[in-house]
């Protein structure tokens, strides 16, 4: 079965197919610092082809949740690099995922005077808040045409700090209702000028982006996560033909990048949108079938063996299952994960969770 041979992402090396898809986990305390817990977490999770980290924040204007990491001053530089030599002196591959969170955040969480966004639009809703308390979303700033340049850079720094702490890539977080999809978006952008109004406008950021980052560290260590018709935190694509036209220009402005991967979230990853992505993109494609059903070993299996993607990304199995590669190609029991602690602060449901060989020698005794 072609889900567990090796194969190569760009200047990425992956001992097999499966791929640890990138988890909020909000454990890098008050100043997003990887310690221990992130260190064993991740080293842990070594045996996954490639591991995507959970999204951290290139600038602190960018932070969406309390606990998250960043990836901007030196302690944090420091704190990854504890985290990458642990996942490599396990024979492992992480990429960092860089998230700035735009709208969806708040002053009392990013600790800056402001949010930013495409447009002066709140997200929908509320946020929780590092004393456990609601707060409504607020109205971000609305990024000026200089400032979304700067924003770029921002995001090719981030990029350049995760390679210097030892990270084999970075994926662009350009979904989930965040920055980069919060431009892609009619109901979040309402901007008129070069980067809002047509689909090919409101396809620019991303493609800015990521070309900015490819230029920064290569583009044989960068990927993209996107996910078309994901209807999350505001940002909204329920009208078929414009979501196609815009992820049409995505696809066709990252194609002469020569990316190491594209990482696309959908509930029907085999559907003709994603696969026109895959093959308008022409980029080694991961696929992670969503939200809706825990992803599973037989489905997997035949996403990779039909080569209707090249690796599949796991969430929820991943997390509950340390050495899920083994237990996959096993065919074996899993420990079955505990939603209720995946936004904890301890290691109760984040390193906790036993390895097979854990329950076997348990077992016995």
């Amino acid at each position: 079965m072609k889900l567990f041979e090796p194969t190569s992402f760009g200047a990425m090396r992956l001992s097999n197919r499966i791929v640890m898809a990138p988890l909020t986990r909000t454990r890098a305390g008050e100043h997003g610092i990887p310690n221990d817990l992130l260190v064993e977490h991740y080293r842990q999770r070594a045996g996954l082809g490639m591991i995507i980290t959970e999204g951290t924040w290139p600038v602190q204007e960018g932070r969406s949740y309390p606990g998250q990491p960043g990836i901007e001053t030196d302690e944090q530089i420091a704190g990854w690099r504890r985290v990458a030599d642990a996942v490599h002196a396990e024979g492992g591959t992480i990429v960092m995922q860089l998230m700035h969170g735009g709208r969806v955040s708040h002053p009392d969480i990013s600790q800056t005077p402001r949010i930013v966004g495409p447009s002066a639009v709140a997200a929908p809703g509320q946020t929780h808040l590092a004393d456990g308390s609601k707060a409504d979303m607020p109205v971000p700033h609305e990024l000026t045409t200089d400032e979304v340049a700067e924003v770029v850079q921002q995001f090719a720094q981030s990029a350049r700090n995760a390679i210097a702490a030892g990270l084999d890539g970075v994926e662009v977080h350009g979904a989930n209702g965040y920055l980069v999809h919060e431009f892609m978006s009619p109901v979040s952008n309402t901007r008129t000028d070069q980067y809002g109004g047509s689909p090919e406008n409101r396809a620019r950021f991303a493609v800015e982006v990521a070309t900015a980052v490819a230029e920064a560290v290569g583009a044989d260590r960068t990927g993209i996560r996107l996910s078309p018709e994901h209807g999350i935190q505001g940002v909204l694509e329920d009208d078929a033909v414009e979501t196609r036209a815009v992820y049409t220009a995505i696809a066709e402005g990252l194609a002469p990048l020569g990316l190491a991967f594209i990482d696309v979230l959908h509930a029907d990853p085999t559907g003709d949108l994603v696969q026109h992505v895959r093959r308008t993109a022409g980029a080694p494609f991961i696929v992670n079938s969503g939200f809706s059903s825990l992803t599973t070993r037989d489905e997997a299996v035949v996403l990779v063996d039909t080569d209707q993607a090249d690796a599949v990304a796991v969430g929820r199995a991943a997390i509950a299952n340390p050495d899920l590669a083994y237990r996959w190609e096993q065919d074996t029991e899993l420990n079955e994960p505990r939603p209720e602690l995946f936004y904890g602060q301890g290691a109760e449901g984040y390193t906790d969770y036993p390895t097979l060989a854990d329950v076997r020698a348990s077992s016995v005794a």
